[in-house]
């Protein structure tokens, strides 16, 4: 068995726990208010922002033998850059104010999660920063179109409120390739270990955040002078 399917193999029940968060079935399910989705986008913004310093941080931890993996985090960079500010277009479209979301406070779940990668990096071995990889780039393949659809159709919003969503669904699938094709790469017992660690703890942090958005979190956000 490869070791991109050992780890999919080995977080079932994380990715179940994941997978079970009310939102998703919010989502899925037409039963998602703006509120709901606005203040999910400023979840999403708050541990986003931090993809690129995380990539930067853990190629620069990488020793010279993992050179390798050092070109493959900057080719993940040069994808990431600026996706913090498609979620921001995105409340915009919405109807709120982009600053005010800029400005606002991470749930403390978000805040965990995000602390939690960049210990891994610096404190534990940067290679565990894929199992975060992992969780983000597997979890919005297999969600993010489904969800952007039945959101759209349930509130009438325009496509410009979804250039997030729809970024990372079907569209992303070459991202899961190439992860697929690294993971695979990875031969070192222990960093695989390590990777997949990783990974199951990403599922329990990511499933955490979901379930920490609540719609009344819109509420310290500005509306747009005209919006409803």
């Amino acid at each position: 068995m490869s070791f991109f399917d050992q780890i999919q193999e080995s977080t079932a029940a994380e990715r179940a726990y994941l997978n079970e968060a009310p939102l998703i079935a919010d989502s899925l399910n037409g039963r998602i208010t703006l509120q709901h989705y606005v203040a999910y986008l400023c979840q999403a913004y708050h541990h986003v922002k931090h993809t690129v310093p995380l990539l930067m941080a853990a190629g620069s931890r990488l020793p010279e033998s993992h050179e390798w993996l050092r070109d493959a985090l900057a080719e993940y960079i040069d994808e990431e850059r600026g996706h913090q500010e498609w979620i921001l277009n995105d409340i915009a479209a919405c109807g709120y104010d982009r600053e005010s979301a800029r400005c606002s406070a991470p749930t403390l779940a978000t805040e965990v999660m995000v602390a939690y990668a960049y210990d891994t990096i610096n404190r534990g071995n940067p290679v565990g920063f894929f199992g975060m990889v992992q969780v983000l780039e597997g979890t919005s393949i297999a969600l993010a179109d489904a969800a952007a659809a039945s959101i759209q159709e349930s509130l009438g919003l325009p496509d410009a409120a979804f250039s997030y969503l729809r970024s990372h669904g079907a569209l992303d699938q070459e991202h899961v390739k190439f992860f697929r094709s690294l993971m695979n790469s990875i031969e070192s017992r222990e960093e695989q270990r390590v990777i997949l660690h990783g990974a199951k703890v990403f599922y329990r942090l990511f499933g955490d955040v979901l379930r920490s958005v609540q719609p009344e979190q819109a509420n310290a956000l500005r509306l747009v002078e005209g919006a409803a």
